[in-house]
């Protein structure tokens, strides 16, 4: 089975001193590097999702500016397509389908931000288009939310995302548990 990575909005804007600085942002860029190491020495395609806003009355992501670029930490190499998206779902108004299709991608290995929104919307998308989707939870991050008077700290964010995502879309493991296979 041919596998594809897919990179999801590891941008500056969710790192510490960013416009929306996510809970464990550090360590998720740190697991997807070493995850995009392992694509980059097998060779296998890599995808990079960069989200950049231009919804009205966006606080982040905004185009020019140093927050909506893709992190040091895991940033493309010239053979490395990066796709730019407006909508949590990264296939919405994109060419990520056609990319993949092209690559003839049969899994999907997703991480990135946010579990709770862009890495759900696009595995979920992904699930839909025939992909058998893999996440890898610890190479993703959240923040908290709130929901009425309730604050819902991220780490609870994100235990549900990735639980939701397990039950039907995506096989949901951690860095260590992930073995890449080269067909």
């Amino acid at each position: 089975m041919k596998h594809g990575l897919i990179l999801i909005d590891i941008q500056n804007d969710y790192f510490t001193g960013g416009k929306m600085a996510l809970v464990g942002m550090d360590e998720a860029a740190n697991n997807a590097k070493k995850l995009l190491d392992k694509f980059r020495k097998a060779k296998l395609p890599i995808f990079h999702v960069q989200h950049i806003s231009n919804r009205k009355g966006a606080a982040f992501f905004l185009p020019d500016t140093k927050g909506v670029k893709i992190h040091e930490s895991v940033a493309p190499i010239p053979n490395e397509i990066v796709v730019q998206k407006n909508f949590p779902n990264s296939f919405r108004d994109t060419s990520l389908l056609n990319h993949l299709n092209d690559a003839t991608i049969e899994e999907v290995v997703i991480c990135g931000a946010m579990s709770h929104m862009c890495v759900d919307a696009t595995t979920r998308a992904a699930f839909d288009l025939g992909y058998n989707c893999v996440v890898i939870e610890d190479a993703c991050a959240t923040r908290n939310l709130q929901h009425k008077d309730k604050v819902v700290e991220a780490e609870n964010v994100h235990a549900a995302f990735m639980a939701a995502l397990a039950v039907l879309y995506a096989k949901v493991i951690s860095l260590n548990d992930f073995k890449l296979t080269v067909a």
